[in-house]
């Protein structure tokens, strides 16, 4: 069964000792995750329709479960935000769904490499990357905003968070390969770019 995270913020622990053995266990946790992504255990049955996704996929390749797939970024003539820009955007909307903003970040980092006018050959747009059916879903007006678009992705991120009962690996293969996927797949779906997607935030996010 894969893992499931806490995303809510935690208070630091108060001795070294208790800090070192967290990240110990942390390490084990993350070590136990890759080697179920790769493997693509497959999940209990989850028969919920979905409604809309980010990225639609056309085909499900698995050539090499073991290696990674190529990552392919958007098209994007702008350069990317600040950080010192960015940043309290993305601690504002993941305060307002309860994320932490590591998780936040890292995918935004994923998605676009923090460009805002980024492009995907699927038609998924700015920062979060998201289609224009699923931004009017959740009423991004123009997906090309920074907030807007941040404030939507944090919101459809929290959405399959819930939907998948805070499984992190399930939420992030539904936001990359979208939930119908995911629910068919009883899991993580076969995809290679999917499991690179999910291993390329997890190495980043600080759980």
């Amino acid at each position: 069964m894969l893992a499931t995270f806490n995303l809510a913020a935690e208070t630091p622990p108060a001795t070294q000792n208790s800090r070192s053995a967290q990240l110990s266990a942390v390490e084990q946790q993350k070590a136990s995750v890759r080697r179920q992504v790769l493997g693509a255990v497959p999940q209990a049955s989850l028969t919920e329709p979905a409604s809309w996704f980010t990225i639609p996929w056309t085909s499900e390749p698995v050539a090499n479960p073991s290696m990674p797939a190529p990552v392919t970024m958007p098209a994007a003539d702008c350069d990317p935000i600040p950080m010192d820009q960015i940043g309290p955007l993305i601690k504002d909307a993941a305060a307002k769904v309860k994320l932490k903003e590591e998780l936040v970040r890292s995918v935004i980092e994923r998605e676009s490499a923090f460009r805002p006018c980024a492009v995907s050959p699927k038609g998924a747009q700015g920062l979060m990357q998201l289609m224009p059916a699923t931004a009017a879903e959740l009423g991004v007006k123009d997906p090309f905003d920074p907030k807007q678009n941040i404030d939507g992705g944090a919101r459809y991120l929290k959405q399959m968070l819930d939907k998948y009962q805070g499984n992190l690996e399930l939420a992030l293969a539904a936001y990359n390969a979208g939930p119908g996927r995911v629910d068919r797949a009883g899991g993580v779906p076969p995809i290679d770019e999917t499991r690179t997607y999910i291993l390329n935030i997890l190495g980043k996010f600080a759980f």
